[in-house]
C-alpha cells in the first residue's frame, strides 16, 4: 500500500471520503450476490412452474414437429411459427425475466441502499486516455484478480457439475423408449436438481466474494495521514486561519471592552494583576455588572483608562480575585458577592453625591 512520497495508506477512511465515495457511485458490491439471486430466483420459479412450462412446452414442440410434414415451409409457415414461439415465450419465460430484474434489484439495494448519484454519471475524460486504459488494463493488479477469481469459480462449479452430469447423462440412455411428455419431464426434473445443487456450491462462492469485495473496498479508501492532515484543513479549516480569525475576535471583544470602561460605577483591583469594573444601573438591573475585566497586562490597562475617566478604583485583593474567576464580561454579579460589592458601591455613590453638593454650593 506504498503512496507516493514515501507515505503508506495507515489510516481509516474519514467520514467525509466515504461519502465522497458514496457519491460517486463507488461502494462495496458483489456481482457474485447478484447472480445467485438471479440464479436461485430462476431455480425456485423452475421448481414452482415447471408442470406448466413442461405442457407449454410439449405443445408447443408437439405443434412444431408434427407440422413439419403437412405444411410446406413458406413465410405464412414461418410466421405461424414465430408467433407460437412468441406466445410461449411471453406465457412462460418472460414473467420469470421481470421477477429475476426485480431480485436483482432487490439485492443491489441490500448491498449498497438506494442513493441517486449524478456523479456516477458525469463522464469521465481520463478514461477515455489510452494511457491510463493500458494501465488499468495490465499494470494493474485489479484485472488479474478478477480474472482468477472467474477461473477458480468456473473450475470449482465446473469439477461439481462434472459429476453430477455424468450420472444423469448414464441415465439418459433410456430416453429412447420414452413419449416425448416424459422426456420432457426428465428434462425439467434433471434440470432442478442440478440446479439446486450446484446453487449450493454458488452460495459459498457468492458471500465470500461479498466478504472479500468489502474488505477489498475498505482496504482501496484507506488514507495517508497527509491525507487526512488535508482533508481536516478542508472540513475544519486551516488551524493558522482558525488561529488567527480567533485572536482578531479576542482583539475586537477586548476593544468593545475596554472602551465601556469609561462608564463603570467602579473598578475593584487586587492591586496588581486582577481588574474588574462594575456597573450599577439602578431600576434597570437586580445587580451591578461586569463591564470589564482583566488580568496582568490588560488589567494595568483597564486601571489606566479607568484613571483618565476619573473611575473610581477600590482595592481588594479577595473581591478582585473571586469577582473576575466567579464573573464574566456583560453578566450580574453572583449573589454571595452582593453584600461585600454593595457596601463599595455606597461608599462610591455616597462621595459622588457629596462632589455634587460641593459642586453647587
Amino acid at each position: 500500500m506504498a503512496e507516493k512520497d514515501g507515505q503508506e495508506k495507515t489510516e481509516q477512511a474519514t467520514s467525509k471520503k466515504l461519502t465522497d465515495t458514496r457519491d460517486k457511485g463507488q461502494a462495496a458490491k458483489s456481482q457474485e450476490l447478484n447472480s445467485l439471486a438471479i440464479f436461485t430466483t430462476g431455480l425456485l420459479v423452475l421448481f414452482f412452474t415447471k408442470d406448466y412450462v413442461g405442457v407449454k412446452l410439449y405443445n408447443m414442440t408437439t405443434f412444431i414437429f408434427s407440422s413439419l410434414d403437412t405444411l410446406e415451409l413458406s413465410v405464412n409457415v414461418l410466421s405461424m411459427y414465430t408467433l407460437e414461439a412468441s406466445v410461449f415465450f411471453i406465457s412462460t419465460i418472460f414473467p420469470v425475466l421481470i421477477g429475476i430484474l426485480i431480485i436483482a434489484l432487490a439485492v443491489g439495494y441490500g448491498q449498497v441502499g438506494f442513493k441517486i448519484t449524478p456523479k456516477a454519471l458525469q463522464p469521465k475524460m481520463d478514461k477515455l486516455n489510452p494511457i491510463n486504459g493500458f494501465k488499468n488494463s495490465f499494470l494493474s493488479s485489479r484485472p488479474l484478480v478478477e480474472l482468477l477469481k472467474s477461473v477458480a469459480k468456473l473450475g470449482v462449479i465446473g469439477i461439481f457439475s462434472y459429476f453430477i452430469l455424468e450420472e444423469m447423462v448414464i441415465n439418459a440412455i433410456g430416453l429412447v423408449n420414452f413419449t416425448v411428455s416424459e422426456i420432457v419431464d426428465y428434462m425439467l426434473d434433471n434440470a432442478v436438481a442440478f440446479l439446486w445443487r450446484v446453487s449450493l456450491v454458488y452460495v459459498v462462492i457468492a458471500f465470500s466474494d461479498f466478504a472479500y469485495q468489502k474488505y477489498k473496498h475498505k482496504k482501496d479508501l484507506k488514507m495517508t495521514k497527509q491525507e487526512v492532515k488535508e482533508e481536516h484543513k478542508q472540513t475544519e479549516g486551516d488551524p493558522l486561519v482558525k488561529s488567527h480569525i480567533k485572536n482578531k475576535q479576542l482583539e475586537m471583544a477586548r476593544n468593545r471592552m475596554l472602551q465601556d470602561v469609561p462608564t463603570a460605577d467602579v473598578v475593584i483591583t487586587n492591586p496588581t494583576h486582577f481588574a474588574v469594573a462594575l456597573k450599577y444601573e439602578i431600576g434597570e438591573s437586580l445587580a451591578p455588572k461586569v463591564v470589564a475585566k482583566g488580568q496582568d497586562l490588560l488589567a494595568q490597562k483597564i486601571k489606566k483608562i479607568a484613571k483618565e475617566n476619573n473611575v473610581p478604583m477600590h482595592e481588594d485583593v479577595q473581591l478582585a480575585r473571586a469577582l473576575y474567576k466567579a464573573c464574566d464580561v456583560g453578566k450580574e454579579i453572583p449573589e454571595n458577592l452582593f453584600k461585600a460589592v454593595a457596601q463599595i458601591l455606597a461608599y462610591i455613590f455616597k462621595i459622588k453625591e457629596e462632589k455634587k453638593r460641593n459642586s453647587i454650593i
